[in-house]
């Protein structure tokens, strides 16, 4: 590398040197100049004492770079060692701190320049986030932690082998998409577990349902349902989650039909709004429900498990088979059956129609016979899971979901079939879809 090549890097391992000595000097402000081993001036030095190292090993041999790693090592540990036999302080947080300075300043002259960066950052962050963390693994439950890493384990370690394409004569089961359903299916759960925690059962079940809405409204109608009839005096609470997930469901599908085909958005902006609206007010009728209930509803949800992993694999196999059966179904129909093919298809998933129709729409199918299969795609979908809410939480839930569903799937077709197609509703279509993909 040339010389200012070789300055920026050395500038960038001082630089995270003295991001990790401002942590270290914050946590250690109260005590005296001379009573700790290593602050902000010493981890300045010990970054850029890991960048001199690295760029002397380049000119020379690696055995520089290890020989000074070694060194600094010992002698930090040894000035570590001296202040915890003086202060009964068996914590080795500092010395691996150090450490870290000492080969990020090093990998910052000898490797990703951005990568260091972020490894300082995220390290900073870590030290400096002791009192949060250390309470939270206080509270921390044994049915939380197992959730933790029975998730981390279905994300990371299953998820990657199993094979990412159709394995049935029907061309319809994909094991990755199946599992990375019950992915989502446990996830949203235990987002709902954390909000509903921290938050309380409205807002929680509320952050949950919209994180869950942007992913898969239908798994967060599942997870719900399931929370719904092991808790049943929260059913309102839940059911208005449900809604709310499918308000943004139907949000997303416009978005992303829209901004693959701007000539639809003339047809689906008012029908989905329509729809969107209807569910938007049911839940929040819903929830003002619930707390003019009194003494029927005055029970909060109780949460024991973050979620339940043979419930989440359940009605992941459940949606594979709806899924078959939609591919089958769809396969005996002709051409002309494109909105039998949406209904069946949005059955399960909203989203594979949907980039379907915004593909083909304008070339080989009539914008406006697009767009009619999307909505058709909605109403089933929100048709479906309503079936499904009942199925799973019982009569209440079922009620609650079901009614407002049938309201929303009247508005968006009242508002699809009804208005007139005027040339200033498809100017304003047009304006809104720049509006949204400027933002």
């Amino acid at each position: 590398m040339d010389q200012d090549d070789l300055f920026r890097r050395l500038a960038l391992a001082l630089a995270i040197g003295l991001l990790i000595g401002l942590e270290r000097g914050w946590q250690l402000r109260e005590e005296a100049e001379g009573e700790r081993t290593a602050g902000l001036r010493t981890h300045a030095l010990t970054g850029l004492l890991g960048g001199i190292c690295a760029a002397l090993s380049a000119v020379s041999h690696p055995a520089v770079l290890a020989a000074g790693l070694l060194s600094f090592t010992a002698a930090f540990a040894l000035f570590a060692w001296l202040e915890a036999s003086r202060e009964h302080n068996f914590s080795v947080t500092g010395v691996v701190a150090a450490i870290l300075t000492f080969v990020l300043g090093a990998y910052a002259v000898l490797g990703q320049a951005l990568v260091a960066v972020a490894c300082g950052v995220a390290m900073a962050v870590l030290l400096a986030l002791k009192e949060p963390l250390h309470s939270w693994v206080r509270r921390l439950s044994w049915l939380e932690l197992r959730a933790v890493l029975v998730l981390l384990a279905m994300s990371f370690l299953l998820l990657p082998v199993l094979p990412n394409r159709t394995i049935d004569p029907w061309d319809a089961i994909n094991p990755a998409e199946i599992w990375l359903l019950a992915v989502l299916i446990a996830g949203i759960s235990f987002v709902g577990y954390v909000a509903v925690k921290c938050l309380g059962d409205e807002a929680g079940i509320a952050v949950a349902a919209l994180a869950g809405g942007l992913t898969s409204s239908t798994a967060t109608t599942l997870s719900f349902a399931r929370l719904g009839r092991d808790q049943p005096q929260a059913s309102l609470v839940l059911a208005g989650g449900i809604l709310l997930a499918g308000v943004v469901m139907m949000l997303r599908v416009v978005a992303i039909a829209v901004a693959l085909a701007p000539t639809l958005s003339s047809e689906l902006l008012v029908p989905s709004a329509a729809g969107a609206l209807v569910l938007l007010a049911a839940s929040g009728c819903l929830g003002l429900a619930r707390q003019r209930a009194g003494g029927g509803e005055t029970a909060t949800l109780q949460l024991k498990n973050p979620f339940d992993l043979a419930s989440a694999l359940k009605l992941a196999a459940l949606i594979a088979i709806i899924m078959l059966l939609a591919k089958v179904l769809s396969s005996m129909s002709s051409t002309r059956g494109l909105y039998l093919l949406a209904a069946i298809s949005g059955i399960a998933d909203v989203d594979a129609i949907t980039l379907s129709m915004a593909r083909v729409a304008g070339a080989r199918v009539v914008p406006t016979e697009a767009a009619t299969a999307i909505i058709v795609a909605i109403c089933t979908n929100t048709a479906a899971k309503a079936v499904m809410a009942a199925a799973i939480a019982g009569r209440r839930v079922g009620i609650a979901v079901g009614a407002c569903s049938a309201m929303a799937i009247i508005a968006i077709a009242m508002a699809h079939l009804l208005l007139p197609r005027l040339p200033l509703a498809a100017a304003a279509g047009v304006a809104g879809t720049q509006v949204l993909l400027a933002v």
